[in-house]
Parts: structure tokens; sequence; C-alpha cells
């Protein structure tokens, strides 16, 4: 799960990518390992990265953003720093891109430099109970237009099945199931599941693949 150095996070808007990437930074942090975290979701008006900041911070995780994060600028410029990502090979580097073809696009200056490093996991992140996903051909036409844009193929699939606090080990373990069906047609590995602190170890005697994870209050940034 942690064996390369750069982790994407990548999926349909909601799908919680940036949970995601937020808890495998923390996670890396816990680990030892120094850690920069990039929001490339310059597009999104919802949650991010940025949003995560005192918890980042705290954890003594590095957050590189657009300098027009918490604005209401919302311009697709990036953070010079954002640079480190592919230049700094000392630190582990964890990218939440953007939730569609367009938040892809921010990768267009550091794809080539990725492949060539060759030393990634690109995850797409899946919530099959969000309306994009919710079949199998849905999940499949999001990881398509993602992919066909950023120029980076997939390499693991994340299960992210969340219903918030109603979420079930019953919604995990269907979402490990319709993930698994969907690395099967797209030959590529379910590399994890997100799973609550409160039924990691329920989730475990069905899975050893666990990441756990906890919600990032909004305004954390404050």
């Amino acid at each position: 799960m942690f064996d390369k150095r750069v982790a994407l996070f990548m999926g349909h808007y909601g799908s919680g990518k940036t949970f995601c990437a937020v808890n495998y930074a923390l996670a890396l942090a816990r680990k030892g390992f120094p850690v920069s975290i990039y929001d490339l979701d310059i597009v999104n008006p919802y949650f991010r990265t940025v949003d995560a900041y005192k918890t980042l911070e705290k954890a003594g995780v590095e957050l590189i953003v657009s300098p027009y994060a918490e604005t209401n600028v919302d311009i697709p410029a990036m953070n010079a720093a954002s640079y480190k990502m592919v230049d700094d090979k000392s630190r582990r580097a964890v990218l939440d891109v953007g939730g569609d073809e367009r938040g892809a696009l921010a990768l267009g200056r550091f794809y080539e430099k990725i492949n060539e490093e060759n030393d990634f996991d690109c995850f797409l992140v899946v919530n099959p109970f969000r309306p994009e996903t919710r079949d199998i051909a849905g999940a499949i036409d999001v990881k398509n237009e993602i992919e066909t844009v950023s120029r980076i193929k997939f390499t693991g699939i994340v299960n992210n099945a969340n219903l918030g606090e109603e979420t079930t080990l019953e919604h995990i373990f269907y979402g490990k199931e319709f993930c698994e069906k969907l690395g099967e047609k797209l030959n590529i590995p379910v590399k994890f599941s997100a799973v609550t602190g409160r039924l990691c170890e329920k989730a475990k005697e069905k899975t050893d693949k666990v990441l756990p994870v906890e919600p990032i209050k909004y305004g954390d940034w404050l």
C-alpha cells in the first residue's frame, strides 16, 4: 500500500479522493516518512485538501496548494513549490488530483517526469454509492475519462464505500466486492479499502488491506 514514492488519488467528484489522500498522507507521516501533499484539485469548489491544514501541520505533513486556495478566485494556477513532487526524491508525494477531466489537466506539467521516474501508484477512488459510479459501466467511463486527459494509467483501485456516519460493515464489504469486479474488468488490483476507525478491526476480519481513516472537519485550516 505504501511502497511507491508518489501516490496519486483520482476519482469523480464526491468519490472521497481528498478524504483518502489526506488520511494516506497522515498514515505515511505516522510511519516516519517525510511527506508532502499536493492539492492539484484546482477546479473543485467543494472540500479541498487545504481544509485539513491544521491536522496536516500537526502531523508534520507539508501542504502545497494553489496560491488562490480558500479565496474567491478560481484560477488554474499552482504554487511553484509544486515542482518538488517530481524534483525532491527524498520526500513522499501524495497528490490530490481533480475530480474529472478538467482537474486531471493539472497533471499536464508533471506527468512526463512521474512516468519517467516510474515509482508511483495511481489510485482510482471509487464510492459505489455515488450516482456516477453506481454501476461498473459508469465507473469504467470515469476511469477512461481521467486516464485520457491525465495521461497516467491507474495502477490500483481504492474502495471508499462511504455513507458518512451511516456507513456499516455491510456497505464496506459491498464496496470491496464491487471494486473487485471492477478490477477484474480493468485488470487493475484493489489496493485497499478506506475504513473509518470504529469499523477497522471488524473489517480486517475479511480483508487485511485496510487504510484506517478519520473524518476531517471542514474549517480545520482556520
